[in-house]
């Protein structure tokens, strides 16, 4: 039997379509709390430009209220989760200490809504429920095979219209209400930012099609909007919409689109129906932001996808969430998206994927794993070892003769992080930059990029200490929409390595524009470290020397830069065409996760793994909109 079988089980189980009594909205009434604990700094290193700063932080961060969080073993409460990102070290599942680097500046607790606190509360023989059978054998469980076969009794009250006489909602208002009084507890502005958020987990089909829902303030509705009430994310947004109308201001946030087997960017509606303006609309309003990266993979794009994208095939996890069923690329990838966004505008006006480019972790145990020489993964006692994770043999072969575990945590990555450009470190301007889309992700090291377009940057605009102020005032930042302008528009790019990290290689941008109504792609190296140029016809820049030391993961001395940054126009610009410009920036190799196991345990590493990888971070989109249309409404 393959080992997926228990996180399979748990999250399987959370697949099957379900109903409980929806949540009413209304506004929250957090209790007073103690002071704020200090805080960490902001991010070392980050100064006004422009009159904003730079600030990292993680969107997707699980706890023991999570329903399989707590099977695995998971005891961290959403205030240790905000102790580990200001700086803490706390305990993992397994019996260790965990401990960021540095502090981040921003965390979200996310858990999901479904169950939310059930299990712990059963567990202490707590709530309405907690004599109820299935909640008996949960608390009777001692192990996570164990709390995973009872947790399977929990099936015939996930489905839709059943007597839900095992969901206690009492439980649920607690644990949300901890929730919340947690991320106040340690809101501490200008130092460290909280968000009240959650994750809502549809999953037809094994397809995922989950989202984080982040509130921009204290304000929240009475109980979260889960799964357990409809599996259709339109109507999450329509709950969202009600929201807003009475003041709750919220955003979701897509995540692991590269498990929804073409779903989460599919080119119909719930219902089958072509998508339109209306629909377009309403996902702008309510999804500004899509999540390219995390633990589970990466979901830029896919190497079938983009064949000549060299880079195409980074921390690829093939499957669908959970399961050993393959994951469909076409629709379940970011760049795609984009692409397929823009045809949309220029066929009709509307772009249902114009989204801002995030990152996270999805930790499950309320700790991200961010740094591939101090990986420890997400799933608490079943991934804690580097036997249990796949990256060492087994001590001997198993039954069917396999000389590692075979399960799927070998395609996950020590990734990822968000960062944001805005004026102070506190939920409103950190929301506001979520909402304008001056936004990026790193797979994991606080790599600082930046992107303007305008048509009156000079040529010299990168080497300028003024950058920030012409960028803003003469162009777009990340996430904006350009208008025509006299011809072709200027870019600037630019990138600092992660001072704790590791040299840069190369810049790049990646383009995307319709051409005869065909959605195109194109990448262009457009900065070399070690004094390289880009070669005019390949458009790559060659080759700068750095390798890896595959027995010591010792790196190339002398390679690399601290900082690319260049001032460039796109050679093939049509003024006429739909397109969108991001900002791709890649450090030079080091060794992956499973290869920096492997040599602490003095092993070869695995064969049928990457034992190299290229860390890198993404910008938001710039939108350059043809002299056919405009930027869309909404």
């Amino acid at each position: 039997m393959r080992l997926l079988t228990i996180v399979a089980a748990v999250t399987l189980t959370a697949t099957i379509t379900g109903c409980s009594q929806p949540g009413q909205p209304g506004e929250a009434d957090p209790e007073a709390t103690a002071p704020a604990p200090d805080a960490a700094p902001a991010t070392p290193g980050a100064s006004p430009s422009g009159g904003r700063s730079v600030y990292f932080g993680d969107l997707h961060v699980h706890t023991l209220y999570s329903f399989d969080a707590f099977i695995f073993g998971t005891r961290a409460t959403p205030d240790d989760a905000y102790r580990y990102a200001k700086g803490e070290a706390i305990r993992h599942p397994a019996g260790f200490d965990v401990q960021l680097d540095r502090p981040l500046d921003f965390y979200a607790v996310t858990d999901h809504a479904m169950f939310l606190g059930n299990l712990p509360a059963w567990a202490e023989g707590e709530g309405a429920t907690a004599d109820h059978p299935v909640a008996e054998r949960i608390r009777d469980a001692t192990s996570v095979a164990a709390r995973t076969e009872a947790f399977l009794g929990m099936r015939p009250y996930l489905q839709e219209g059943a007597d839900n006489e095992l969901l206690d909602l009492g439980v649920v208002r607690s644990a949300w209400a901890d929730i919340r009084e947690a991320a106040a507890r340690h809101d501490d502005p200008g130092r460290f930012t909280t968000f009240v958020a959650y994750e809502y987990t549809a999953a037809p089909d094994q397809q995922n099609l989950h989202r984080n829902v982040i509130f921009r303030s204290d304000a929240a509705p009475e109980l979260p909007f889960s799964r357990l009430d409809s599996m259709n994310p339109e109507r999450l947004w329509d709950w969202m919409d009600e929201l807003r109308d009475r003041g709750i201001e919220s955003l979701a946030i897509p995540h692991n689109s590269n498990g929804s087997n073409g779903q989460m960017f599919a080119l119909a509606d719930w219902a089958g129906d072509p998508l339109d303006a209306a629909y377009a609309d309403q996902r702008r309003r309510n999804e500004p932001l899509v999540e390219i990266t995390q633990v589970k993979g990466t979901s830029e794009t896919h190497p079938a996808l983009s064949p000549n994208d060299e880079w195409a095939g980074f921390e690829i996890m093939p499957y669908r969430i959970a399961t050993w069923q393959d994951s469909e690329p076409s629709g379940s990838y970011v760049r795609e998206a984009l692409l397929n966004g823009i045809a949309f505008e220029a066929a009709g006006g509307f772009n249902p994927f114009q989204f801002g480019i995030v990152g996270a972790s999805d930790t499950h145990t309320g700790a991200a794993s961010l740094q591939e020489d101090a990986y420890f993964s997400k799933v608490g006692l079943l991934d804690a070892t580097p036997q249990l994770r796949g990256s060492v043999p087994l001590d001997q072969p198993d039954a069917d003769g396999n000389a590692y575990r075979e399960v799927y945590y070998d395609t996950w990555g020590a990734s990822g992080l968000t960062g944001v450009w805005a004026e102070h470190n506190d939920r409103g301007a950190i929301y506001d930059a979520f909402r304008r889309r001056e936004t990026f992700a790193t797979s994991g090291p606080r790599i600082v990029v930046r992107l303007f377009a305008g048509f009156g940057l000079p040529g010299d605009a990168h080497r300028r200490p003024d950058l920030a102020e012409l960028g803003y005032r003469l162009g777009v930042p990340m996430g904006g929409d350009l208008a025509p302008g006299d011809g072709p528009p200027v870019f600037v790019a630019s990138a600092l390595q992660d001072p704790l990290g590791t040299p840069l290689q190369r810049l790049q941008i990646v383009k995307g524009w319709v051409e005869d109504g065909t959605p195109r792609e194109r990448i262009y190296d457009v900065a070399c470290a070690d004094g390289l140029e880009p070669d005019p016809e390949s458009r790559r820049c060659p080759d700068n020397g750095a390798r890896v030391d595959l027995e010591t993961c010792r790196i190339t001395e002398g390679r690399g830069a601290a900082e690319l940054a260049v001032t460039w126009q796109d050679p093939d610009f049509d003024s006429h065409q739909e397109a969108f410009y991001y900002l791709r920036a890649l450090e030079n190799p080091t060794c992956r996760w499973s290869t920096w196991d492997a040599v602490r345990a003095g092993v070869a590493p695995r064969p049928d793994l990457a034992a190299t990888i290229q860390e890198r971070a993404w910008s938001s989109p710039i939108w350059y909109h043809g002299t056919a249309g405009g930027p869309p409404e909404g």
